[in-house]
């Protein structure tokens, strides 16, 4: 079975990544002893030092008996065990990171220290240090930690520009795969702005074929001047080893991550304001383009910066900055390379004319106001937290950001919500034909003493219907 593997196991290891220019005798056959001997030795000297092991920590209960998992036993005992029925070990997991200031700013992926208690950095000349998370962001697979080096010195790897790369670039991937050693492999540049890889909610990865395998999460891509332009994240395996296709996250996105980490200690994103899809073959045809190209736009919030540049539904978004862009995702992932209180030049088709369009990118507001709210009582939402939705929410938690109405944030298992399937995300739309706007209008309908209940929700853009009762 084909799956998609993250790259870091519980023994997973340290991962450097290099390249080195290109011989004078790149476009020929060498001629002399000379040119067979160049070697990447040079700049993998060079970089190595800057990434570093990640050894992380985490106190995990568990249950006493396997019988404690069932869910049949969970639905009486929900998300906490009772005393006496757990207990505690300590799990451990390796990964790498790779150091980019001199203070101390080491960058890894995000499910290297999910969820650890300690985290230990040590570099390659064998020096340790204790890291604190200074944040880390699921959606985008990203992690940033902070060691203190007091005066001494550390080894950096200086980000380079990933929207320079070009398929065919050579690089060069250092690490640990497996437990055995460092190893090193060499590649290319297979594939540019994958987006149809589900690792992370903003897609748009540099796919390579030299040889990843797990144990290299978190670690340096660098390319040819020897400048990082990718975080390793995952590997495309039939087997749980390296089958020629590795994801890297391009720094265009990880130096915005960065930097947004470091100045509030979370990821703040740009906010759009719009939405739409993908142009198909058959959505060209229709809509009278020559061929497909970009997204097509059908969701514009009114008061975002999309509707005040002027953008129209129907309107065809086919560059951002100049950056081509085919697919929502690809849409997302170059806005959130620029940050909120940037500015972006939309390259679109309306009406068969180019146009572009100057959109002044900001943080998306909390308007409506949350107002998080736990619904008791003895109704079908008894057990779930649920929320006004506004864009600043719709971001944090991946819905579209044009969305709007009443979220579920969570559902206590073992509740009703629970038992009747109501799962986080969920947008109520109605209850008992009352149409539902805000929290405010779901607790007065949730009020009623009734003997059953008709609700109208929407999941994954889908709307749907549950009748409980009656």
């Amino acid at each position: 079975m084909t799956a998609l593997r993250l790259c870091t196991p519980l023994a997973a290891a340290m991962l450097l990544a290099a390249t080195v220019a290109l011989p004078a005798w790149g476009q020929s056959v060498p001629t002399s002893r000379p040119q067979l001997q160049q070697s990447f030795s040079p700049v993998v000297k060079q970089t190595a030092p800057a990434v570093v092991n990640i050894y992380t920590k985490r106190v995990v209960r568990t249950a006493t008996s396997p019988l404690l998992n069932d869910p049949f036993f969970r639905r009486f005992f929900g998300d906490s065990l009772p005393q006496g029925m757990t207990q505690e070990r300590v799990q451990n997991s390796l990964g790498s990171g790779v150091i980019v200031t001199h203070d101390g700013t080491v960058v890894t992926n995000h499910h290297v220290v999910k969820g650890a208690d300690e985290v230990t950095v040590v570099l390659s000349d064998r020096r340790e240090f204790e890291a604190r998370i200074v944040g880390s962001d699921e959606r985008s697979d990203i992690a940033v930690l902070k060691i203190e080096p007091g005066k001494e010195s550390l080894p950096v790897l200086p980000m380079g520009d990933s929207d320079a790369l070009e398929v065919g670039d050579l690089v060069i991937a250092i690490g640990n795969p497996f437990g055995v050693g460092q190893t090193v492999t060499s590649g290319i540049v297979s594939a540019l702005a994958r987006t149809n890889i589900g690792i992370t909610d903003y897609r748009s990865f540099i796919q390579t074929d030299a040889a990843i395998n797990p144990g290299n999460s978190g670690g340096a891509l660098v390319d040819m001047n020897g400048q990082l332009i990718g975080i390793n994240s995952a590997i495309f395996s039939k087997g749980g080893g390296s089958n020629g296709i590795g994801f890297a996250i391009p720094t265009s996105l990880v130096r915005t991550v960065l930097a947004s980490i470091k100045e509030s200690g979370k990821v703040i994103r740009p906010w759009l304001g719009a939405s739409g899809q993908a142009v198909t073959n058959e959505l060209a045809q229709a809509i009278g383009l020559a061929r497909p190209v970009g997204i097509l736009i059908n969701n514009i919030h009114k008061d975002g910066p999309a509707a005040r540049a002027g953008l129209k539904s129907g309107d065809v978004i086919t560059a951002i900055n100049e950056r081509e862009v085919d697919d929502p995702e690809g849409m997302r992932f170059r806005l959130a390379t620029l940050g909120p209180g940037a500015d972006a030049r939309l390259t679109l088709l309306r009406d068969g004319a180019e146009r572009v369009l100057a959109v002044h990118l900001i943080a998306p507001p909390e308007t409506p106001a949350r107002d998080v709210t736990e619904v008791g009582g003895a109704n079908p939402f008894t057990g779930s937290v649920i929320a006004n939705l506004n864009p600043a929410l719709a971001e944090e938690i991946g819905l579209n950001s044009t969305a709007a109405g009443v979220v579920v944030l969570k559902i206590k298992r073992g509740s009703i919500a629970h038992r009747l399937r109501i799962e986080p995300g969920d947008i109520v739309l109605r209850i008992n034909d009352i149409p539902v706007a805000s929290v405010a209008d779901a607790r007065k309908a949730l009020s009623v003493n009734a003997q059953s209940w008709v609700l109208t929700i929407e999941r994954d853009g889908e709307k749907m219907s549950l009748q409980v009762g009656g």
